[in-house]
């Protein structure tokens, strides 16, 4: 085994495969189907334990599913403290700012952010369950983006999009030293935001009305959806699926504001004609999502893009019933497309498992 070239995701699906293959070698014994020695059940036995040890040991995984629900609450406990440790440190600041003189507030904005990283960068090298180092980076992320606004303030600097870009570059790097997932979806969304406001300025708008433009989103979700393709992920847990379903959210939020409020978008067309052309561009899309996602076993793209397939379906037809169609054959109408959407996804699923057992 080659523990150094694996990644905890990879480490913790040969777990899973592990206690898969015990259970079914327990199911085909019962069922006196094939029996394995005595002697060779011992080694086998004794193999497995030696492994799931040193993954244990290297990877930090769950070996057990006590271990696994154990884990879940970690997760949850960490995420909530840095949340809280950051919304402190936040009132902290606001709390005490007007009794320090502008020197030591300039001290306080550079020295707090760099001795944070710092910390996290120690805590991600010697830790490995990375749970420190995750609140650490983002108390450090908090008081780096305190830093800029209000240094921005002390100083009266001119309020720009550049802030985005130096906040997204800083939870890039704190994302990928920790390994941290709720970074990284703050890195993408102020990097697509920085993209939008600077596509708005360029056509000519204030960049804060950035917003007024849903378009602004397309161009930066198309990168961020294709940029796990030319760069791998795969020693990050879960990163790929982030950047993918981040991305979708981008694209299909705005498709689904513009086929409702065409008048909105920058083409010169008729609005009737804009809502109509990303109404069809949003079930064409989201049915290629699902596709691509059951196709690459992407589940996550799958689960969006059947999200977004729905919540177009649904918007036309409220559009189309609610005011004059009686509540009760509405829902019962939405009733009926959840059962038809049901039958289709059957009708998939048996031909897929149909072509799976012929091969």
């Amino acid at each position: 085994m080659q523990e150094k070239s694996l990644s905890v995701a990879d480490a913790q699906q040969r777990v899973d495969q592990i206690h898969a293959f015990q259970q079914e070698m327990q199911q085909l014994e019962h069922d006196d189907v094939m029996a394995i020695s005595v002697k060779q059940k011992s080694q086998l036995d004794g193999y497995h334990n030696q492994l799931l040890q040193r993954l244990a040991m290297v990877y930090d995984v769950d070996i057990s599913s006590q271990s696994k629900q154990l884990s879940l609450g970690m997760k949850i406990a960490s995420m909530l403290g840095a949340l809280a440790m950051a919304t402190s440190l936040f009132f902290l600041f606001y709390q005490f700012w007007g009794y320090i003189n502008t020197p030591v507030q300039v001290a306080i904005l550079v020295v707090a952010p760099v001795l944070l990283f710092l910390l996290s960068l120690k805590l991600a090298q010697t830790e490995q369950g990375s749970y420190y180092s995750k609140i650490a980076a983002l108390v450090s992320l908090a008081c780096f983006v305190l830093n800029l606004s209000m240094l921005g303030q002390i100083f009266n600097i001119t309020p720009s999009p550049n802030a985005f870009a130096v906040w997204s570059a800083f939870a890039f790097l704190l994302a990928y030293a920790c390994n941290a997932r709720l970074l990284l979806f703050f890195a993408i969304v102020s990097f697509s935001g920085f993209i939008a406001m600077k596509l708005g300025s360029w056509s000519g708008m204030y960049w804060i009305s950035f917003g007024e433009r849903p378009e602004n989103f397309l161009l930066p979700s198309l990168v961020i959806f294709l940029l796990p393709q030319f760069i791998s992920q795969r020693a990050f847990t879960g990163f790929d699926s982030i950047y993918r379903v981040t991305a979708m959210i981008m694209l299909f939020l705005p498709m689904l504001i513009l086929s409702n409020w065409g008048d909105i978008s920058y083409l010169d067309w008729d609005a009737e004609i804009i809502e109509g052309t990303y109404q069809v561009c949003g079930f064409v899309i989201s049915a290629a999502a699902i596709w691509l996602g059951v196709k690459r076993q992407w589940g996550a793209v799958t689960n969006t893009g059947n999200v977004f397939f729905i919540l177009f379906l649904y918007t036309k037809f409220f559009d189309w019933w609610w005011q004059w169609m009686p509540k009760y054959i509405f829902f019962f109408i939405l009733g009926l497309s959840a059962l038809l959407a049901l039958m289709v996804f059957k009708r998939i699923r048996s031909s897929n498992l149909n072509q799976g057992a012929a091969s």
